[in-house]
């Protein structure tokens, strides 16, 4: 097999499980210890780094990161991974001042002017990543308040204004330009009509602003009482919207849809279900957010299709829907029977669609037949040059921390454009290992497993919660729940460094390992080696460590970097050194900037 390349950054990258699912690559392990040493500032500014918008994302990400967590693999307790993004909001909640620790803007502007189409969290983005390079930005924003589809989508129950409003306004005070109530009506006009005399460049980030409609009978007659869910939402943000019928449906069961049912209940919903075409297996939205609905007693029916609006009189009474029966896989379906259920009203939640009718089609930006813009998924550049998409609107509807990844990108691309530089010339990823040794067997950090089950949110009490639409539902953990939950990471940033010289193959790395992921074999083809393993490795996603022939018989060390828990009792058994405890850090590379380490500046920063 092929010697694993360590000084590859994408090799442990990999092994840090949640920092390679995370879009924007988050140094997770490395802000969980930093909450544990009581050090919240630091700790925020390592998130902010990459993912800019801790104290939101702490409160509503979607969590790719979570699903990956090791914890979840290796836990003989509830098999539950770390609370990563509840800890994101320790740090958040309790950090200190950071003004004195934000990027630095210019005094003099480097001449180049940038438009940002829409103030939702991939423009800020790129906002936050051009202006500290002297960048003059305009941001177009067609609400009267920024924050795009976080603040008219997310209800103020889980994401509070003011949250919303500091972190925004953290990028908006670096000397954004920002226009309110000034949609886009031409693209072309934006960019300074057929002489291309305008802005240097243009992102688009405005989201997927079109609900999905349902076209069935008596839908435009009950028109009154049919609401979509996105459009919903947004008039309950700006308050235009005050109370709802007792009878409530909610058709689709995504996110959005949660959204709709919860806030339903403060404005009035009495019998409010969630309908949904398939089993709880294939719903689109977080499980979390099924269980906080449930909690306040929302009913989520199943295996429901909506078949017509029903009136009587004209006005809206209920719906009719067909009872299904799936299959196994939930792909072919019979009707069992047909159902009424009554309501005053109806909100649509069943998707959303980008909508860019201010783009004219002949200004050399190539469209697909969905009518989306065709954008490189490493430039974000479209076919005009010096046009960006980013965020929802650049492939249809993801999640805040998707547009922040996109956002990043973007940056480097623009910065790369006004200077001259091919958008395709992307700064390359690095990394630095550091041992973690600090004497025969003692290491910087703590590497003992605890056994501590997942801490479970508290919430505030149903009746107080209903009172207001504001009242935030999520109290945090406390410091109890905190300290125990950071212990619960196994630091999958610190890794096991190997140097094939130093092993006498003495074996006793292998007799001490916890969870049998190392062993020494002749080498061979890889199906044939991982038969030979000390324990199967059942991941074959997730690479095997395969070292260079070792001194003595030529045999190779292998290691299953799935199950590891990176104890380091490998590395305090080894008699030679030839294992050491060493810690992982990516270097990531931003607009304009060398690869930076969060950690490190912000040290050096509170240093100085």
């Amino acid at each position: 097999m092929k010697i694993s390349d360590v000084r590859d950054p994408a090799y442990f990258h990999k092994v840090v499980d949640c920092q390679w699912a995370c879009p924007a690559h988050t140094n997770v392990p490395e802000y969980i210890r930093l909450i544990a040493q009581g050090k919240y500032t630091e700790a925020y500014m390592v998130n902010r780094e990459s993912n800019v918008f801790p104290a939101i994302l702490g409160r509503t990400c979607d969590r790719p990161c979570e699903p990956a967590c090791r914890r979840s693999r290796v836990d003989d307790g509830d098999h539950k991974p770390v609370a990563i993004c509840r800890l994101k909001r320790v740090a958040a909640d309790l950090r200190g001042d950071i003004s004195h620790l934000l990027p630095k803007i210019p005094k003099e502007s480097n001449g180049k002017r940038i438009a940002l189409i829409g103030a939702g969290p991939a423009s800020l983005t790129v906002a936050n990543d051009l202006r500290p390079l002297g960048y003059e930005v305009t941001l177009f924003e067609k609400q009267d308040k920024p924050g795009g589809l976080m603040r008219t989508n997310i209800p103020s129950f889980r994401l509070p204004e003011q949250v919303l409003s500091d972190e925004v306004g953290m990028i908006l005070d670096m000397g954004v330009d920002i226009r309110y109530s000034s949609p886009i009506g031409s693209l072309r006009s934006l960019l300074g009509g057929d002489q291309g005399t305008g802005y240097d460049a243009v992102f688009v980030g405005t989201g997927a602003p079109r609900g999905k409609d349902l076209d069935l009978p008596g839908r435009t007659e009950a028109a009154a009482r049919i609401h979509i869910g996105i459009d919903w939402l947004e008039s309950v943000a700006f308050d235009h919207i005050h109370s709802i019928g007792e009878r409530v449906l909610i058709i689709g069961v995504g996110n959005t849809a949660m959204d709709c049912c919860r806030t339903s209940r403060r404005l009035g919903g009495k019998d409010i279900k969630v309908m949904a075409r398939r089993p709880r297996g294939y719903f689109k939205a977080s499980p979390w957010e099924l269980d906080d609905a449930e909690e306040e007693g929302i009913e989520i029916v199943v295996n429901y299709a909506p078949k017509r609006f029903v009136l009587e009189n004209g006005k809206l009474t209920g719906m009719e829907f067909e009872r299904l029966e799936w299959d196994s896989e939930a792909k072919k379906s019979r009707v069992l029977e047909t159902v009424f259920l009554p309501a005053d009203d109806v909100i649509l939640a069943i998707g959303q669609e980008n909508a860019f009718p201010w783009i004219e089609r002949d200004l050399g930006i190539e469209f697909d037949k969905w009518g989306m813009p065709v954008v490189d998924q490493t430039t974000f550049q479209c076919s005009r040059p010096g046009v960006f998409f980013g965020g929802d609107a650049a492939w249809g509807p993801k999640n805040i921390i998707w547009a922040v990844a996109h956002g990043h990108g973007a940056a480097i691309s623009i910065h790369n454009h006004c200077q001259g530089v091919p958008v395709e010339d992307r700064p390359s990823e690095r990394s630095s290992l550091i041992s973690q040794k600090m004497g025969i067997s003692e290491w910087s950090y703590h590497n003992d497993y605890n056994p501590a089950t997942r801490q479970k949110m508290q919430h505030v009490d149903l009746v107080e919660r209903f009172r207001k639409l504001n009242v935030e539902v999520e109290l945090g953990f406390t410091p109890e729940q905190t300290a125990r939950e950071v212990q619960r990471c196994l630091n999958c940033d610190i890794q096991t460094a190997f140097t094939p010289k130093l092993c006498i193959e003495c074996d006793a790395c292998i007799d001490v390992c916890p969870v049998q992921c190392l062993t020494i074999t002749r080498d061979g083809p890889e199906e044939e080696v991982r038969k030979h393993l000390s324990a199967p490795a059942v991941n074959p996603d997730q690479a095997l460590y395969v070292s260079a022939p070792l001194p003595q018989t030529a045999r190779l060390m292998f290691k299953d970097e799935d199950v590891c828990v990176h104890c380091g009792l490998c590395a305090e058994r080894c008699p030679t050194a030839a294992w050491d405890m060493q810690k992982f850090d990516l270097l990531i590379p931003y607009a304009g900037a060398a690869c930076t380490t969060s950690y490190a500046s912000t040290l050096e920063t509170l240093r100085t």
